[in-house]
């Protein structure tokens, strides 16, 4: 209950609401839904070289950027290649609520940065529920797989012109 009444208060959550808008996994769910998902999830903050996770730790949580930037690394022999960098409204590790995988890359925060994050047992919880917010998650995260499988195979079609 202290969460709640202190969220009432919170002048930063119309800025947070329209971050969370615009995340891609969240598309299509009410202002009520999202501001539950506000409450509901864990809000931490890194400072700047902050170590997220690791390369080869397991998946347990999806992040979401509310301020700073990410960077997502891949340790390639004896280098690191930067794959992305983020900033917010991005997310990353959306695998992790699918299974627990070992994690593909590294993430570092680049500056003071604050993330939302939903463990996959608060994911699993939801999905058990069987909701309309439930629902268009899974629709979502359906939606985002299929993204990353169509680019990956685009990238490897053998009618190119090489």
């Amino acid at each position: 209950m202290k969460k709640l009444f202190r969220w009432a208060f919170d002048r930063n959550k119309d800025d947070r609401l329209s971050i969370l808008r615009q995340v891609g996994l969240c598309k299509g769910l009410s202002r009520n839904v999202l501001m539950k998902l506000l409450v509901d999830l864990v809000e931490k903050e890194y400072q700047q070289g902050d170590l997220i996770f690791a390369e080869g730790d397991t998946g347990k949580a999806l992040y979401i950027i509310l301020n700073g930037s990410v960077s997502i690394v891949k340790r390639c022999g004896n280098e690191d290649k930067v794959l992305a960098t983020l900033s917010a409204g991005s997310f990353f590790g959306e695998l992790a609520l699918i299974d627990q995988v070992p994690r593909f890359a590294s993430a570092t925060a680049m500056e003071k940065t604050t993330l939302l994050i939903m463990y996959k047992s608060y994911f699993d919880d939801l999905i058990k529920a069987n909701n309309a917010m439930s629902s268009r998650l899974l629709l979502n995260i359906v939606e985002l797989l299929t993204a990353y499988v169509r680019k990956n195979h685009a990238a490897y079609r053998c009618d190119r012109d090489e």
